[in-house]
């Protein structure tokens, strides 16, 4: 890839689209014991959900690799009792070991019901409403609650947030499970690392011209542009003018539609951005790209910019990473010392 976040590979676009987004808060549960005495209890905000967690979880599952990093890099790879959509992106190198032996409970997929249960995990930390569909043969939120399962959706993962999302919403999911199992030392300092990353960009590129920028998503023929949410965030923290907002008709319900060649050429965007699922989708939408826009200033002067599906999920701190991949490739100047 021309700029890209650290070897992840990506998600369907089935998850672009069903992909949806949440606000969530914490505050301790005025009936539990003082902080840090056994039995304290916090109660979430989770998607219009109130949660009362009465004792940290001691049995945890991800349903994919970005809350499992989460969860892994806040120390708690003891407590893990499975993971999911595991071919959806690999672990970073240096936690991947530390999950070599966590069961796998879909590769492809959110895992069945059954599988999910078989496990008795006590806690789930999902990056959206989707892996609990139970229409899919998924443990619905509901069966989870039933079953004495706490159920955590990334912040950016549910609809009433999906078209206001931003990247600092992983920081969000970050303190909550801080939290919720007791690790906020750990949580805090993973937080100001995420803190860290995104103010070093911003004061990298705060002197320079903001590019315009396009973010498209290419499956065959059909285009499709992001124009709200995580995603139109990212750009804007990266020191792009987006070409298309929330304020347009085409994206006044949800972040994401289909457009003609025509609206894209029209907006001739001095930068392209565009999802992948790894190398040979990359070729096949760069090829399409050119071909189809050799007049365009981003094709002509060479700004297409590859980024892994995967990092622009709620829940995983690919978000932050691909600010920084994306602004440098805006502003490959601000970083070249």
């Amino acid at each position: 890839m021309r700029s890209s976040t650290a070897a992840r590979t990506s998600v369907l676009l089935t998850s672009v689209v069903l992909v949806a987004g949440c606000g969530s808060s914490v505050t301790a549960d005025s009936s539990a014991p003082p902080s840090g005495t056994p039995g304290e209890g916090v109660t979430i905000d989770n998607c219009g959900r109130e949660i009362l967690v009465a004792e940290p979880p001691t049995a945890a599952v991800g349903l994919s690799p970005g809350p499992t990093e989460l969860l892994l890099r806040l120390g708690l790879a003891d407590l893990l009792v499975g993971q999911a959509q595991t071919q959806s992106a690999p672990l970073p190198d240096d936690v991947a070991e530390l999950a070599s032996d966590v069961p796998v409970l879909g590769q492809a997929a959110p895992p069945a019901r059954e599988d999910l249960l078989a496990v008795e995990p006590d806690f789930v930390f999902s990056p959206t409403t989707y892996e609990f569909t139970a229409e899919q043969g998924f443990a619905s939120l509901e069966q989870l609650d039933e079953a004495g399962v706490t159920a955590y959706v990334a912040t950016g993962g549910c609809a009433e947030r999906r078209m206001e999302g931003t990247v600092e919403d992983v920081l969000v999911d970050i303190e909550n499970l801080g939290e919720i199992f007791g690790v906020r030392e750990e949580a805090a300092a993973l937080v100001e690392r995420g803190r860290a990353d995104l103010d070093e960009v911003d004061e990298r590129i705060r002197e320079a011209e903001r590019p315009t920028v396009a973010q498209v998503y290419v499956e065959g023929r059909t285009l499709s542009a992001i124009g709200a949410g995580i995603e139109y965030d990212m750009i804007h923290r990266a020191g792009g003018d987006n070409v298309f907002s929330p304020d347009d008709e085409a994206f006044s319900n949800f972040f994401a539609a289909q457009i003609t060649p025509e609206v894209l050429a029209a907006e001739n965007p001095d930068a392209l951005v565009f999802k992948v699922s790894g190398p040979e989708q990359e070729e096949a939408t760069a090829s399409y790209l050119t071909s189809t826009f050799p007049e365009m200033t981003a094709v002509r002067e060479g700004r297409l910019i590859a980024i892994n599906s995967a990092d622009t999920m709620p829940g995983t701190l690919g978000n932050i990473e691909v600010v920084r991949a994306i602004a440098e490739a805006l502003h490959p100047e601000a970083f070249s010392s």
